[in-house]
């Protein structure tokens, strides 16, 4: 009685498997790696938004400031160093006189 030959075709079909499977599983951590950075720059945007949300009511909040009298006066005396008649300016740090 002759022995059989064993069939080559299992080897070749389990290299051709692992080789799909290894190519899947690449495709797979490589969408991981890009969700991952998807996500990062999804929290970075959101970190940005709420900050220029935070900006945008201060900016709303000064532009409804604006029009009140007592706002412009204040914001003149801080800013521009403006003072009333008969009114003498005061700079902090800096002396009158010589040393």
């Amino acid at each position: 009685m002759a022995r059989k030959r064993p069939s080559r075709r299992p080897r070749w079909f389990v290299i051709v498997l692992i080789l799909i499977l290894g190519y899947f599983g690449s495709i797979l951590v490589s969408q991981g790696l890009y969700l991952s950075h998807v996500h990062e720059d999804q929290r970075g945007a959101a970190e940005r938004l709420a900050a220029a949300q935070a900006e945008n009511e201060r900016l709303l909040a000064e532009k409804q400031h604006l029009g009140e009298l007592p706002y412009i006066e204040k914001l003149a005396r801080e800013e521009l160093g403006m003072t009333r008649v008969g009114e003498l300016p005061y700079a902090p740090g800096k002396r009158s006189g010589g040393n």
